[in-house]
């Protein structure tokens, strides 16, 4: 029974402090000034950007040129394995069936370890901008008296004035050049 009280003592300190310093952190919340960003919207439109995606867009259209001519195999053994099953013996179907899985199972693995080359690549021509914009971002905050810059995606509601977009893109051009 005295735990019991000793906790709920406790428990009633907490939420004490944690009222008293949210109403004093929200006379401060008047004066913070917050800026939004859409994050996508500044990959694509800058510079540094497009280059990247541009890089992607040709690696995934190699990749897939190269993978149509193994699915359409694929997809040919699938219908000769359906259309002369039934002209075929025991072992001549087995045989069949064994290559397919076989191709199927290879192909499967080439997808994966395109996905797997992809992401290496993305990471490679990614991370170095999202660093520089991490820069940008506290640059420009600073520079425009933001106190807190959010994501577009974790806000419901902003004013236009709020949108950090444009002015992010454009310092983040310049940076890139340097």
């Amino acid at each position: 029974m005295k735990r019991f009280f000793g906790c709920t003592g406790v428990l009633i300190v907490v939420v004490f402090c944690a009222v008293s310093f949210s109403t004093a952190g929200m006379a401060h919340a008047a004066d913070a000034k917050i800026g939004v960003i859409n994050m996508k919207k500044v990959l694509a439109n800058s510079t540094a950007g497009k280059n990247a995606q541009k890089v992607l867009e040709k690696k995934m259209n190699q990749l897939r040129a190269k993978f149509k001519k193994d699915e359409d195999a694929l997809l040919a053994l699938q219908k000769e394995i359906e259309k002369k099953s039934s002209a075929w013996s025991d072992q001549v179907k087995q045989q069949k069936a064994i290559e397919f899985q076989k191709k199927r199972r290879d192909l499967g693995t080439k997808q994966e370890d395109a996905n797997l080359e992809l992401k290496q690549l993305r990471e490679k021509y990614l991370t170095p901008i999202l660093k520089k914009l991490e820069q940008v971002v506290k640059a420009e905050a600073k520079k425009g008296g933001y106190t807190v810059v959010l994501p577009n995606t974790a806000v419901l509601y902003r004013d236009k004035g709020a949108d950090m977009t444009s002015i992010v893109t454009n310092a983040l051009n310049k940076a890139m050049k340097k």
